[in-house]
């Protein structure tokens, strides 16, 4: 049944993919398709808009139009969906870890003293060494008390960047410690909250921010000195921008 009601109407135009207002929508009518926020389905907006104040971008408003009623009951199917989808993806990613040839979990802290010299390396790696220092290496997974992060000079890459870049290991890695995760798809909150205890207790020297050119990757920087602020430090930072082809665009402190 389709009636007058408000309802939020969403800019794709002005939509910048950074998945601000998929985490604000309580019932999940808002999904990111290709990129860009879609209400997925009328009958799961209450039209309250509570996503409204988290568009960075202005593209979502509420407008008056036809559409499907409410319907609170499709809505609590629609989540429970999605939590089921989750928890079978969690426990298939962790089957998976589980049978690594390393026999190891993800969340094993590791530190290494020495780089990675595989004589059975393939002949286009045989003069590479791998600059990594220690593991894990994403956001989620690292602890603030970590003791590689001990008086670090850290490198935060958004986890695109060492795809694009040709020469990571060597221009941005070595000397440093690697934080990765993605601005977009990640919670926001959680990443902030992570690097202000990190600021809080590892005395961080300085910081270097790897993005790349796309909106979504803005945040990166901007994530990192509300970290800051909230552990009420101001750390040197630079943050360099990397474009799709792997050329770096701009590098500012």
């Amino acid at each position: 049944m389709k009636i007058k009601r408000k309802i939020v109407e969403i800019d794709r135009e002005r939509c910048n993919g950074c998945g601000q207002c998929v985490s604000a929508c309580a019932e999940g009518a808002i999904e990111l398709i290709d990129g860009k926020a879609k209400l997925i389905s009328d009958k799961y907006c209450d039209g309250l808009a509570a996503c409204l104040g988290e568009c960075p971008e202005g593209a979502i408003k509420i407008t008056e139009r036809e559409a499907e009623t409410f319907d609170p009951e499709a809505v609590e199917h629609h989540l429970k969906h999605k939590e089921d989808f989750q928890i079978l993806t969690t426990q298939h990613s962790t089957l998976n870890a589980e049978v690594l040839p390393c026999g190891c979990p993800s969340t094993h802290i590791q530190m290494f003293s020495s780089p990675c010299k595989e004589a059975n390396q393939p002949v286009s790696q045989k003069n590479t060494i791998s600059a990594l220092t220690h593991w894990p290496v994403q956001i989620k997974l690292v602890p603030p008390t970590a003791p590689f992060l001990k008086g670090a000079h850290i490198l935060v890459a958004a986890d695109c960047t060492p795809v694009a870049y040709p020469n990571f290991h060597n221009d941005f890695l070595k000397g440093r410690i690697v934080l990765i995760g993605c601005p977009k798809f990640d919670n926001t909150e959680e990443y902030i909250n992570k690097f202000a205890e990190i600021f809080k207790v590892a005395n961080i020297q300085n910081v270097t921010v790897l993005t790349m050119e796309v909106p979504c990757c803005s945040k990166l920087p901007v994530i990192i000195r509300h970290g800051m602020e909230i552990a009420g430090k101001n750390i040197p930072i630079q943050v360099v921008v990397i474009g799709t082809r792997g050329n770096i665009i701009t590098a500012r402190s």
